[in-house]
């Protein structure tokens, strides 16, 4: 799953979900002063504490730094941000547009687009609003209003975020020739280091999904030139070496990849390429997490469909992938769903969700999977992918 955010960071959650969640590719830092001491944003609200822009700014800050730095106690920082802003001006498109960001990044979605589709109607050339109604619609199933969303990005501005929501777009149709057309012209078009950094890590996750580990390699190391700090890249490389059965250079990778940042889909990662390797995977840091994330009010139903299903409880995945595809019915929620249900031993309704989430096209490994393990189960003729590592399933998810 292209999860969750395309970012210089990466999505909150990890293995979760595929939207993408910012305004623009790179999370603007929160404000430093430079050697001339230039005001920060910070600075500038106490001087000015009426400029309503300004809150809703830093409420955007805030949340991209929570995607920077994995720590969902930002969330509650946007919030209180935006509580001010919107105390000034709630109506102002900056306002609703930040607010907006910061629902998709807790996944209540529909909120999402409710707040994006009145930040556009306050400004219909608002182009961060789009980016936030394309990501929040195409994690409701919505593709064809996500596809409506990101074109009015192109028309509007078309550069990186534009690019990169429609190369999603593409791949998710099926149509990689065109979907790696797009990154490319948005790593023609991307000049900051971790835009760079950006494009060629989602360059070489469409190499590993294709099978390439060769390919896929090369573009994360050519991220990593680019922007040393881009922990995605640094992940890729890890998952490269574990499907290519380097799982001592992997573990080592994935070492540094959780000392940086423990999200979820990576700590998964590294327990899954522990288990391969013969050693014990603890779960301790990702429970941790969970408890962390639920606090600062993001519901995550997805991944813990998941890794129960593979790691855990079937019928405990199984409700909490009802959950997810009940708030969130895209194409990875109805796999979580299928896979969750086949694993508690009702493949004939999970053959349903299956379907449905391999119903555009989307050349996704895990999910077909998936599709055809339940398909033999119910016997009928499929075929299971002999170069696909079902112990491995979580390096499969777009992360």
């Amino acid at each position: 799953m292209r999860a969750f955010a395309i970012s210089a960071a990466l999505a909150l959650a990890g293995a979760m979900l595929f939207t993408i969640l910012t305004f623009t590719a790179t999370p603007e830092p929160l404000p430093v002063a430079d050697a001339q001491r230039r005001e920060t944003l910070q600075e500038r609200l106490r001087r000015l504490p009426g400029d309503h822009r300004g809150w809703a700014r830093l409420a955007s800050q805030y949340v991209d730094q929570a995607r920077v730095t994995g720590d969902p106690a930002y969330y509650g920082k946007a919030e209180g941000a935006l509580a001010t802003a919107a105390r000034l001006d709630g109506r102002d498109d900056a306002v609703l547009a930040a607010q907006a960001a910061l629902a998709a990044g807790r996944h209540e979605f529909t909120d999402a687009v409710r707040l994006a589709e009145r930040a556009i109607a306050a400004n219909p050339y608002g182009v961060a609003a789009y980016g936030v109604l394309a990501d929040a619609r195409t994690q409701l199933g919505d593709l064809r209003g996500a596809k409506r969303a990101v074109d009015r990005m192109m028309e509007l501005h078309p550069g990186v975020p534009a690019f990169t929501r429609a190369s999603y777009a593409a791949e998710l149709r099926g149509d990689l020739g065109k979907a790696r057309e797009y990154l490319e012209m948005a790593q023609n078009d991307a000049w900051a280091p971790a835009d760079v950094a950006y494009t060629r890590y989602y360059l070489g996750e469409l190499a590993l999904h294709a099978g390439d580990l060769k390919t896929a390699a090369d573009w994360y190391g050519k991220a990593l030139t680019a922007y040393p700090a881009y922990t995605p890249a640094l992940a890729g490389q890890a998952r490269a070496a574990a499907l290519g059965g380097r799982l001592t250079e992997a573990l080592a990778l994935y070492e540094r990849v959780v000392e940086r940042l423990p999200l979820p889909q990576y700590l998964i990662e590294q327990g899954e390429t522990r288990i391969k390797a013969g050693q014990r995977a603890d779960w301790t840091l990702l429970r941790a997490q969970r408890k962390l994330f639920a606090a600062a009010g993001v519901r995550d139903d997805l991944t813990w469909a998941e890794f129960e299903a593979d790691h855990g409880d079937p019928a405990t995945a199984v409700r909490h992938a009802r959950a997810e595809y009940a708030r969130n019915p895209n194409l990875v929620a109805a796999d979580a769903l299928a896979w969750a249900l086949f694993k508690a031993g009702e493949p004939a309704e999970a053959l349903r969700h299956a379907e449905r989430a391999t119903a555009t096209g989307w050349r996704n490994p895990l999910l077909a999977y998936h599709r055809a393990t339940i398909e033999r189960a119910l016997g009928r003729p499929a075929r299971v992918d002999p170069a696909f590592d079902p112990t491995l399933s979580a390096l499969a998810r777009f992360s």
